[in-house]
């Protein structure tokens, strides 16, 4: 059945409320100053307007749409001006009731965990949100796809403790946001790929962090993704006041970075530390291409834990420590430790509040947004083959210079 806003029901909340599995919300164009609580599984919301179906928390409202229930698709819409998240999907109920640490992590105290299994957000535009733009946490067998991020103050797209995960973040852009994407405690089965990470404070992170279980961190594949610019000014300013990185691995394990083409970032194209007493081990940096950053692949450890087993391959990378491609070339054996460099980064201007982050363009809609019936969401996504991702072409670089303009 297909529930249609206002004509059926006169606000979202309403409609999802009287669906039953299967059924679609078909929302059409209009601002709505609501909160959707999605606890009905294998239901399909979705906007008739991607830019036209806004749903605005005025800063008033925690969350744009929160999505506790299996099987659910969220779709074709934009969540905007919400105090933490735009779209969360989460098997936590700690999380759902919206209580995050200072630093934006949601600490579940003594909460056993529990995970919220197969949802898919695509076609979504979340701009200007306090904490996450989407934000999928305890939850696994998921897709985040073909969807636009700008303004989170901390990221757009998070990820966050889920082990396996069995989650694919593909084909979306995020920019104009602290950091595009951040995986913390996302592992096994965790690929991010295709997506276009520019003009943000830091392109895209993997890391561990004791706030969240499932620590430490491992086993995510990014492969194929444009990470390009990342030290746009008129961005938030997150805590631990990142900037001018392409990919930081802090704390992460056993994770592939594969066919990446990282360009333009000023401190450093790829960066890998260790979180604390967390020390990242095993990760792989193969036929990625860089060029243009302040320093290609760098390697840093100023406390007493050290990463074991990094490897990278290329040619002509500018690497702290120097020489690292013949020194710790791929394959490398676990035992080996790595060697730390040190380097000078530049110096990040102050941060704008979220709530003044230029506004998004208008994003791809949703095929047949109207007419389509409701979407059915795989029990389990079909991972991405990491050998058939390729190099993103140099052509996609030639947008990055609107966002240095800007």
């Amino acid at each position: 059945m297909t529930i249609q806003v206002p004509a059926d029901a006169p606000t979202i909340s309403a409609a999802v409320a009287l669906a039953e599995p299967g059924d679609l919300v078909l929302v059409a164009p209009g601002v709505y100053h609501e909160t959707v609580k999605i606890k009905t599984p294998q239901i399909t919301l979705r906007g008739e307007s991607r830019d036209k179906v806004v749903i605005d928390g005025q800063l008033q409202q925690a969350d744009g749409v929160v999505v506790t229930a299996p099987g659910v698709a969220v779709e074709n819409l934009t969540v905007e001006n919400n105090t933490q998240n735009g779209v969360l999907v989460t098997g936590s109920a700690r999380a759902a009731a919206g209580s995050p640490e200072s630093g934006g992590d949601y600490d579940t105290g003594s909460e056993p965990v529990n995970f919220l299994n197969s949802f898919l957000v695509s076609y979504v535009t979340a701009t200007r949100n306090g904490l996450y733009g989407i934000y999928a946490f305890s939850a696994q067998n998921g897709v985040i796809e073909d969807s636009y991020t700008s303004g989170g103050a901390d990221s757009g797209i998070y990820v966050g403790q889920c082990k396996p995960c069995h989650i694919v973040v593909r084909d979306n852009i995020a920019e104009l946001n602290a950091v595009g994407y951040e995986g913390t405690n996302a592992s096994n089965d965790m690929y991010v790929v295709g997506n276009r990470l520019v003009g943000n404070r830091v392109g895209l992170t993997t890391d561990s962090d004791h706030q969240e279980k499932l620590l430490p961190q491992q086993g995510a594949v990014v492969a194929g993704n444009l990470v390009a610019a990342n030290q746009q000014a008129a961005t938030p300013e997150q805590a631990d006041g990142g900037w001018g990185i392409g990919i930081g691995i802090d704390g992460g394990s056993s994770n592939q970075f594969l066919h990446n083409r990282v360009t333009g970032n000023v401190n450093a194209g790829l960066e890998i530390t260790a979180t604390q007493d967390v020390p990242p081990n095993d990760n792989q940096i193969l036929d990625d291409v860089f060029a243009g950053n302040g320093l290609d692949v760098g390697w840093t450890f100023p406390n007493a834990t050290v990463g074991q087993g990094n490897c990278v391959s290329g040619t002509g990378l500018a690497t702290n420590p120097s020489g690292l491609t013949k020194t710790a070339a791929c394959p490398a054996t676990h035992q080996t430790q790595s060697p730390s460099g040190t380097w000078s980064a530049p110096t990040p201007p102050a941060g704008i509040p979220f709530t003044t982050v230029a506004a998004p363009p208008v994003q791809p809609q949703f095929p047949n947004a109207a007419g389509a019936p409701a979407t059915v969401v795989p029990a389990t996504p079909t991972m991405p083959d990491p050998a058939g991702i390729q190099v993103p072409t140099a052509s996609l670089l030639a947008a990055t210079a609107l966002v240095q303009a800007s």
